[in-house]
């Protein structure tokens, strides 16, 4: 790696390993040598109004990544450490925030919210003592006051001040015909100097728009005139610019589009960035059309919609040429030795949500991105692939671990490269180029490539085992209600297979009735939260369906009698099994008896052995995305598209992946059995009817069995 610094200075952040005396990840230093082994000999910057370097430390140049002199400032400033290192995930952004100038727009976080403004100045912190002091740069920002882009009339004694950390948008080259204020400026507690804006990272080049005064945004828009809506096709998902009337450019993604009760064209409900005045939840008319937080609710005519400018690639005419392999660097991952847990769930919405999250999609590879995603993002069912020994055949295993697994759960995001990377080792050239199923991949993966036990160990009725990695549901449509539960559709068809599990499985990969990609047995699939797996094991203990005393007897004819449960499976004690099949429309059954431990007392009672639903595969047009659970709390589930936009065309271009939060997912999900059964699937949101309606794959953990495997 070289350093590229601003003359002989050579400055760098701490991006990797383990905590020292010194230098830890997030660490602003100074190169004072290189050492012959690859090592630097640096100099340790400290927050707070000092910019006075400490002693020093050895450092490894690959666990650290190379900054000038005006990155070191900005980041110096940003507390704490972490945070530096999140903002250089999104080097977009960072990007921008280098090259800000007076009189830029800015949206910044002030308080609870988002508020624009105008930077005024950029400030030097701190005072320089010695020669070799770095000191903090941060920014004096005027907040917009007024709908007709003015500033307030009187100036305040001294400017809020923000790190680059604060600001969460930048619009270049934005003047409101304010002259030129630069000055010296002092806070209480801070020796503040204004400086001229240093461009120290390439230009982002103009956007073409402008932003205005958000907290008054009206429903009355204009077409931006550079874009033509009428070739950009959008669709539910599609990120958007509106621009008001009155100049207020705002941006979001489309969350339903459709005819509204009294007009006749259609509309696009838009999810905002942020909370924006005079905005609603979803609801439009009296209406809920779709769910978001109160505030971020937008609904506009679809032809006053442009594709997002932030996004967009830059014109044939200049040098550089987006390429499909042109994604946003990623800094570098600590060493693969360590095995990074699952995200927890108080830092999950912070890391994962937003655009360019996730795992980024690339040529064919939305089945892959979308399993991968839900096996490891919140769940360690099947981290023990991670851990295959590293010799040349089980190579694969640490390309995972490494690249991908690491990487979402410490940076939030994995590049197409490392995908494709990892698609190239799955011993097939059809993975690399073709369309394929998660199933598929699954199978491949597990058996062929890293010669995984099976995860599923079935026993049939003429005491055969089967070996499988994923169930595939079958049965008669008949058998089941119109909306069933994925509890009701494994009982259902495990029974009429003659079927078993051995053993609780660790991991439990439930593939929908549904065939090719149009054809679906069901209109809806209710993802049952807890899949109860106790009346479905082989020769273990089970209770009476009537007096809950240790059962001897199964019915599977019992299994739709609509007087006794219907869809339920029916387990009978001695005399149970009698009295019920006195009824004369049972004197047909066929009873078998089950396998009873002896060692079990009848009057026993029965444990429950439940597993719990962490992901959910969807398919809609042949595009795989899924919706994962990322904690224990009801609400927390997210939803992922690895290629939810895109940033150019085929040939010149890359997915932008987004993932963002669905806690009405969770709200659905946690109604009662009977309020499920009532629930009519669709008139829930998008998001929700989008789980029922297009899901290919449940996915089940059991978190006491994944420990021992």
């Amino acid at each position: 790696m070289e350093f590229k610094g601003d003359g002989k200075e050579k400055f760098f952040i701490v991006t990797r390993g383990k905590v020292r005396k010194g230098f830890s990840r997030g660490c602003i230093g100074r190169v004072e040598a290189v050492m012959h082994k690859g090592e630097l000999m640096g100099l340790l910057y400290g927050g707070g109004s000092s910019g006075n370097p400490k002693s020093g430390d050895m450092v490894k140049r690959e666990d650290t990544y190379p900054l000038t002199r005006h990155q070191a400032q900005l980041l110096l400033f940003v507390s704490p450490s972490s945070k530096r290192l999140e903002l250089l995930c999104n080097p977009q952004l960072f990007s921008a925030i280098c090259v800000l100038s007076q009189d830029d727009l800015v949206v910044v976080k002030h308080k609870k919210g988002h508020q624009p403004g105008l930077v005024r100045n950029l400030m030097l912190i701190g005072k320089k003592e010695n020669q070799g002091d770095l000191l903090m740069l941060g920014f004096e920002v005027e907040f917009v006051q007024d709908s007709d882009q003015t500033v307030s009339p009187k100036k305040p004694a001294h400017l809020p001040l923000f790190s680059a950390a604060d600001i969460v948008q930048v619009v270049p080259a934005y003047s409101v015909g304010i002259g030129p204020r630069w000055k010296d400026s002092y806070s209480e507690g801070l020796n503040r100097k204004a400086v001229p804006p240093i461009n120290s990272m390439s230009n982002m080049g103009s956007r073409g728009r402008q932003v205005r005064d958000i907290n008054h945004l009206d429903q009355n828009v204009t077409q931006t005139p550079t874009q033509s809506p009428s070739h950009h096709p959008f669709e539910v998902g599609s990120m958007v610019e509106v621009t008001s009337n009155t100049g207020i450019t705002v941006y979001g993604v489309i969350r339903w589009m459709g005819v509204l009760s009294e007009n006749k064209n259609d509309w696009a409900g838009i999810e905002l960035d942020y909370e924006v005045n005079n905005c609603s939840d979803g609801t439009y008319g009296g209406q809920q059309y779709f769910t978001c937080k109160g505030g971020r609710a937008l609904f506009v005519p679809l032809t006053k919609c442009s594709p997002d400018g932030r996004f967009l690639c830059c014109p044939p005419s200049e040098k550089e040429t987006l390429k499909a392999t042109d994604i946003p660097p990623v800094i570098p991952l600590e060493e693969t030795d360590e095995n990074v847990p699952p995200i927890p769930e108080s830092e999950a919405l912070s890391l994962l949500v937003g655009k360019m999250k996730g795992i980024q999609g690339h040529y064919n590879s939305c089945y892959l991105d979308a399993t991968l995603f839900s096996l490891f993002c919140s769940s360690m069912t099947l981290d023990s692939v991670c851990h295959k020994p590293d010799d040349t055949e089980k190579s694969i295993s640490r390309s995972l671990k490494k690249d991908i697994v690491n990487r979402l759960r410490r940076q939030g995001f994995v590049p197409a490269e490392s995908v494709m990377n990892f698609r190239k080792q799955l011993g097939c050239d059809t993975f690399v180029t073709e369309e394929k199923d998660p199933e598929e991949f699954i199978t491949i993966l597990l058996q062929r490539v890293l010669c995984m036990k099976s995860l599923l160990k079935l026993r049939s009725n003429d005491d055969t085992s089967q070996d499988a990695y994923t169930f595939q549901i079958i049965l008669d449509k008949e058998q089941v209600t119109q909306t069933p539960t994925v509890q009701q559709l494994l009982d259902i068809s495990l029974l009429s297979c003659g079927l078993k599990f051995e053993e609780i499985p660790s991991c439990l990969m439930v593939h929908m009735p549904r065939f090719g990609k149009k054809y679906k047995m069901f209109p809806y699939i209710i993802p049952s939260t807890e899949f109860d797996i106790t009346d479905l094991l082989y020769n273990s203990p089970r209770e009476c369906f009537l007096c809950g005393r240790l059962a001897e007897y199964e019915c599977p004819q019992c299994l739709q009698d609509r007087k006794l449960q219907p869809g339920r499976i029916k387990q009978y004690c001695t005399t149970c099994k009698t009295q019920v099949h006195i009824h004369p429309s049972r004197q047909s059954h066929c009873p078998k008896a089950l396998a009873v431990p002896a060692e079990v007392p009848a009057d026993a009672p029965v444990p429950r052995h439940k597993m719990q639903l962490f992901a959910v595969l969807c398919i809609h047009t042949s595009h795989y995305v899924s919706f994962v659970k990322y904690g224990p709390g009801p609400r927390s589930w997210l939803f992922f598209d690895s290629m939810a936009d895109r940033c150019g065309d085929d040939q010149s271009g890359y997915n932008i992946p987004e993932i963002r939060a669905c806690p009405e997912v969770g709200d659905f999900l946690s109604q009662s059995e009977e309020e499920l059964a009532r629930a009519d699937p669709s008139q829930a949101g998008e998001p929700v009817r989008r789980l029922l309606s297009d899901s290919y794959m449940c996915l089940y953990q059991s978190a006491s069995m994944a420990l021992y495997r």
